[in-house]
């Protein structure tokens, strides 16, 4: 470290000027650690502290009940085992007071304190481009020069000023939870309101009311609670930790809340009343967040699961509280389960059976004003001597932004984030070299175990930075392609789930004029690691990294597939499954009947009848699918997918459930001769064959007699083309649409799209020659009813719509399909499935993120024959 005098001549003072090699903002867990690991590496390193010690949000959150939500097993560093054999945690989950003490403690063992400057700001940071480095200036005056600058200044530690009118007024104490007063505060006696029922005010409302004579809670929206349960580490809950210290902290690094958990198979909305209940007692009874949070695979994906979860706490609470009319008024109702973050509480609700605790619903009865007594409702004056803000923070984006940082090109921070924070991996923003943030926006941080992620992001930091030192570097900077897509990729996650409908925290919308969007990255811990170490490994992907005789950059987007796609790829890839080309026909097909059997079924629709039909060369299975509307029903022909060698007539059980509950349409699944047995053109003339039937037959099936629609994914949408071009040919039925999913219209395997999405993506290059090979020879694969594309005229087809994805060989020859349709003068759209493969936008209540897609597909059907949305 580098110490200057400098000679104020304006005050005659003199100031120090400090030049290190790395500034960190905040004396956190973050800060603390981020430290330790700067010294062990040789970095000269500051940190920069506005509180008074250690601690971070643990120094200033001293309010009552104020305790760790994630348990003391888990709740700890992890990065030295001496120091988790020196300090034992009292109790499942830790008081504020025995938390500080233990970043007390770290910080003594370590000598940390010498390099922390207490009760400083830092008031501008500016980017020096021609020096590559950091100038700040900070509250003391102090002037200091860095290489890097990093922020570890918390995601709840920018307390939220109350938006309430007059909240200045009042003349006797009012109290912040998020800076509760060191000595504490006697509420003996006193008329006491408590603004806020979000975790600190579910904290500190039984506390406060054990003094206060009278205590009036005034509540906007109720928030979800739990009981913590708090007391002894249970042995069973130690044990696995005592047996093998080393693979459980691996294991929480690589599990999906930084806690090792095992994940559940099973769905809410699949599993019968016992299974509801039994699963949830269970997580009750733990006390823990993340068991209450995954009793169902599926309960952060759907309402009606997610209800489940939801009714059976609101169960819980009116059994508690005594009071029918405030037990409903506890129970929240305006956002799903989880999606703000659950408390634990101890004694939460058994407090409002108190005679001296009031509840006022802020929804019916808005406060008009603070005043210099109390508080004024729209329809009473109440009087209080004292008034405690619990309202939350500016989380996860507040701390950074309130300071003036200033990046390349006199671009701020806080310009740059006014539409939304915009990192890539959480860690760094374009246009800001040598800035890294610590937990930010676009990381898991809130969602995970802090400890856990907070110990990722120094690590990942102090490689980086070792990394830059060993190649010659001075800078590194993410690119704007690498930024993008990690932002699009943190929201497609957020967008899967139910997260993005709730007014809360994670999305900023507890803060006034704050951009709506979704925080936090909701993939994962072990997702988001993964995503970090591939960024490295892919010669830091996404990074420009310059120094005095070198620039390298390796640009591009390490997480392009959509995040259920890609989690159904490495589950399937888990399973070291054969691929269907290293097995004869009639394997692959028992793999397949085998591997369908695992699947959600689809939602629930009116009717399911299988019945035969005749197709060219005798019977063929058919299943009918009814919608649970009024009929008769426009009807819709569905050929199955399976390279003409798999599947049949009730293999896309899912998608045809789903699309006749969207569509509102009946639609008849028509299997068709299989190759080997049947090769080129059984399947084409099969699917002819089927759809005349039934037009001839549609009115019986319950259908409306007349025009029909066709649609069919893969093989399946090729037969679909195929027999809309012989319909034409060959003198009817008529046909009013043909819907496309994934589509095989030419025997071309060397376009873009096949070298591209050759291997990885379930249907593989060799996978799909294994398929031509068993279905045509190679002199018949160019014939139009084997190639569509390749047909001469391709006007005067039915409207088609042609839904392509991004990671399919089968892509570019789906989009010259459309293409070739609408140069002919044929109606035709297409849509490309972004992050999506030739599989994923058929698994239902799976790839949730295929719903908008497989939204679009039924809107589609409906348009053909113009029928309104079911009600």
């Amino acid at each position: 470290m580098v110490e200057t005098r400098t000679y104020d001549t304006t005050t005659g003072a003199g100031s120090a000027r400090l030049d290190v090699d790395v500034v960190v903002v905040g004396a956190g867990f973050s800060g603390l650690y981020m430290l330790h690991k700067l010294r062990q590496m040789g970095f000269s390193a500051r940190v920069l502290e506005a509180a008074g010690d250690v601690g971070g949000t643990w120094y200033w959150n001293r309010y009552p009940g104020a305790r760790c939500d994630i348990p003391t097993t888990d709740y700890t560093y992890s990065f030295d085992p001496e120091l988790e054999k020196a300090w034992t945690w009292s109790e499942k989950y830790a008081t504020q007071p025995e938390i500080l003490r233990y970043a007390q403690f770290v910080a003594e063992r370590y000598d940390l304190r010498r390099d922390i400057d207490f009760n400083t700001r830092v008031v501008a940071a500016r980017w020096d481009e021609a020096a590559a480095r950091w100038r700040l200036r900070v509250d003391t005056g102090q002037d200091i020069s860095c290489q890097f600058y990093v922020m570890a200044s918390g995601c709840l530690s920018s307390p939220k000023t109350p938006d309430i009118p007059g909240a200045g007024r009042f003349k006797g104490p009012a109290y912040f939870t998020g800076r509760w007063p060191h000595e504490g505060v006697d509420f003996t006696g006193q008329r006491v309101a408590v603004i806020g029922t979000g975790s600190s005010g579910i904290q500190s409302i039984p506390h406060i009311a054990k003094q206060a004579s009278q205590l009036t809670v005034f509540q906007r929206t109720p928030n979800f609670s739990i009981p913590a349960g708090n007391g002894p580490v249970r042995p069973e809950r130690l044990a696995p930790l005592q047996a093998d210290r080393e693979a459980y902290r691996h294991e929480a690094k690589w599990s999906r809340a930084g806690v090792p958990n095992e994940p559940t198979q099973i769905y809410g909305r699949y599993s019968p009343p016992e299974v509801h209940r039994e699963r949830f007692e269970a997580a009750w009874q733990s006390g823990e967040l993340i068991p209450i949070l995954s009793v169902f695979a599926d309960q952060i994906l759907f309402r009606d699961a997610n209800a489940i979860v939801a009714g059976l706490v609101h169960e819980k609470i009116r059994a508690v509280v005594e009071d029918p009319k405030i037990a409903d008024l506890l129970c929240p109702s305006d956002h799903p389960f989880g999606t703000k973050r659950p408390c634990l509480d101890t004694g939460y609700y058994a407090t409002f059976n108190l005679p001296h605790v009031r509840l006022v619903d802020l929804r019916r009865n808005p406060i008009q004003s603070i005043t210099e007594t109390g508080i004024d409702l729209a329809d009473e004056s109440m009087k209080f001597d004292a008034i405690v803000y619990a309202t939350g923070f500016d989380a996860m984006t507040g701390a950074i932004v309130s300071v003036d940082i200033e990046g390349r090109d006199g671009l701020t921070l806080k310009r740059k984030w006014a539409n939304g924070p915009r990192t890539y991996l959480g860690l760094m923003t374009a246009g800001f070299p040598n800035l890294f943030t610590i937990t930010g926006p676009g990381s898991p941080s809130v969602l995970s175990n802090m400890m856990v992620s907070i110990e990722q992001h120094v690590d990942w930091i102090g490689d980086c930075l070792a990394r830059l030192r060993a190649d010659g570097m001075t800078t590194i900077e993410p690119t704007e392609a690498a930024e993008a897509g990690w932002v699009q990729h943190v929201e497609d996650c957020a967008n899967i789930t139910l997260y993005p409908t709730a007014d809360s925290w994670y999305m900023g919308a507890n803060v006034p004029g704050k951009p709506r969007g979704f925080l936090p990255y909701v993939g994962g811990v072990d997702a988001y690691r993964g995503a970090c170490d591939e960024a490295v490994a892919r010669d830091y992907l996404g990074f420009k990294r310059s120094g005095p005789q070198v620039t390298r950059c390796t640009d591009g987007v390490v997480r392009r597939l959509q995040p259920d796609v890609a989690m159904v790829l490495q589950m399937m890839a888990d399973l070291k499954l054969p691929t269907f080309d290293s097995m004869p026909a009639e394997h692959a097909r028992a793999l397949l009947e085998q591997l369908s059997a695992a699947r959600p079924p689809g939602p629930s629709i009116g009717e399911i009848a299988d019945g035969t039909l005749p197709g060219a060369a005798g019977p063929l299975q058919y299943r009918l699918y009814r919608p649970n509307t009024p009929g008769p029903h426009p009807v819709v022909v569905y050929f199955h997918g399976g390279g003409w060698v798999l599947g049949t007539h009730d293999s896309d059980d899912p998608l045809c459930r789903d699309l006749c509950q969207r569509s509102d349409t009946l639609i008849v699944s028509v299997n068709y001769r299989h190759a080997p047995e049947a090769r080129f053109p059984a399947a084409a003339d099969d699917g002819l064959a089927a759809v005349r039937w039934v037009a001839e037959h549609a009115a019986e099936l319950g259908g409306i007699p007349g025009p029909l629609a066709i649609a069919g994914w893969s093989a399946g949408a090729n037969v679909a083309a195929v027999t809309c071009q012989q319909v034409r040919d060959h003198g009817g039925p008529e046909i009013l649409g043909q819907l496309l999913l994934t589509p095989v219209t030419d025997c071309d395997m060397t376009t873009p799209s096949y070298v591209e999405n050759a291997e990885g993506y379930v249907l593989t290059a060799s996978v799909m020659k294994w398929f031509w090979d068993y279905y045509a020879d190679p002199a018949d694969r160019p014939n139009p009813k084997a190639s569509p594309l390749r047909a001469t005229d391709l006007s005067n087809l039915p409207p088609a719509l042609v839904v392509a994805c991004e990671f399919d060989p089968l892509r570019d020859e789906g989009i010259a399909y459309a293409k070739a349709l609408a140069a002919a003068g044929t109606p035709a759209r297409w849509i490309t499935a972004r992050g999506h493969t030739h599989t994923s936008l058929t698994m239902v209540d799976v790839v949730v993120s295929g719903e908008q897609v497989r939204g679009e597909m039924a809107q589609a059907l409906r348009g053909f024959f113009k029928v309104a949305v079911p009600a």
